[in-house]
């Protein structure tokens, strides 16, 4: 075999080094990394990990969360509410990357108080290659709320109808304990509360749509502007549709056009 130049062991070396720094950085970021589109990795994922929704909801109005282990409905509730209660655009991009997950306090004992313009802001702000992308990311915002609030009231109409036969079956159960009745009760309050900040949250979202399009309205009149406006007084009407479910809400009054 015939001695390699100097040029040529230094552009091997320079090779080798290069390479352990991509393999170096593929090891790292696979350790830590989010998962696909932005989610959460799953290793990170465990069947209870949005429980403490309902201990945050709870104790917001100082009620006591139930013991209970959750149901399979219960469960759903609370992994269906999530993405509502994570403001939209929320989420940098850095942070899929070396942890994204974190509890999010009830809107009853939120500080500082809700801005409905952060959202607009944060949209303008970001960089866009043209103003029609900003209406495009609007536009898909509210769409994916709209889609992923079907499952979510159907859940939740599913949950509340079961909690109503549960309340009523408390007066048929036989021995049942202090402790029993205390936690099938705080298991009702809790459920209808999560119920309820998941419609704060619509609402809050609908004022933070508006506000972004009416800004860029001003900024970059386009057409797709009516496509934006129709889908958020869609999204107002589902808001209001989660309400239903059961009833007024407990706790303070949110005012979502602060």
């Amino acid at each position: 075999m015939s001695a390699l130049s100097l040029p040529e062991l230094i552009r091997g070396s320079r090779a080798r080094f290069l390479s352990c720094i991509v393999l170096a950085l593929s090891t790292l970021l696979g350790g830590c990394a989010g998962g696909d589109f932005g989610r959460t990795r799953r290793d990170f994922v465990t069947d209870d990990m949005h429980r403490w929704i309902g201990a945050e909801a709870t104790g917001s109005v100082g009620l006591h969360a139930s013991d209970f282990q959750l149901t399979d409905g219960e469960r759903a509730l609370r992994d269906q509410a999530y993405p509502f209660i994570e403001p939209p655009r929320s989420r940098p991009a850095w942070k899929s990357v070396f942890g994204d997950y974190q509890p999010i306090a009830a809107p009853w004992r939120q500080s500082p108080p809700f801005d409905r313009t952060a959202y607009g802001k944060l949209l303008v702000d970001e960089p866009h290659r043209s103003h029609a992308s900003r209406y495009q990311a609007l536009i898909e915002d509210v769409r994916n709320d709209l889609t992923q609030f079907e499952p979510f009231q159907f859940t939740a109409a599913r949950v509340i109808e079961l909690d109503r036969k549960r309340a009523e079956s408390l007066k048929y159960i036989s021995d049942l304990s202090p402790k029993e009745r205390a936690d099938a009760v705080a298991r009702i309050e809790e459920n209808a509360l999560i119920v309820q900040w998941v419609e704060q949250c619509l609402h809050r979202r609908v004022a933070s749509y508006r506000w972004a399009l009416e800004r860029l309205v001003i900024m970059a009149p386009d057409g797709m502007a009516a496509d934006a406006d129709r889908l958020i007084a869609e999204l107002d009407v589902q808001a209001a549709n989660a309400g239903l479910v059961v009833g007024p809400a407990k706790g303070h009054v949110i005012v979502s056009k602060g």
